[in-house]
């Protein structure tokens, strides 16, 4: 069962590098920002207050589309995390025996 969920699992996770996360910011600015000119030009020729407000809507819908969705290019940066020593993992499960020399050397690591 675990073979067939994982797949699913890893594609509602949501994934997203910290490059992506930058990308995914500027694609959202740039598509609201294009969705508005776009409506208020598109409702200023055509002088249709509606006409203005769906396509808005649309343009809005078509953002949250594009940046929503964990898409791989989303994660195309992935972080390479460290590997935890045992000293750090036998600290910071029992903070109450920590010295303050062990404090000292994790600081200046």
């Amino acid at each position: 069962m675990d073979d067939i969920l994982r797949p699913l699992q890893d594609a509602f996770e949501g994934q997203i590098d910290f490059h992506g996360q930058r990308l995914a910011e500027q694609l959202s600015t740039f598509l609201l920002v294009l969705s508005g000119i776009t409506s208020f030009l598109t409702g200023y020729i055509y002088k249709d207050i509606h006409l203005t407000l769906w396509t808005g809507l649309a343009g809005t819908l078509f953002t949250a589309l594009v940046v929503v969705p964990p898409w791989p290019f989303y994660n195309r940066h992935p972080e390479k995390w460290r590997q935890a020593d045992e000293d750090d993992v036998l600290t910071a499960c029992n903070p109450i025996n920590r010295s303050p020399d062990t404090i000292d050397d994790r600081v200046q690591r």
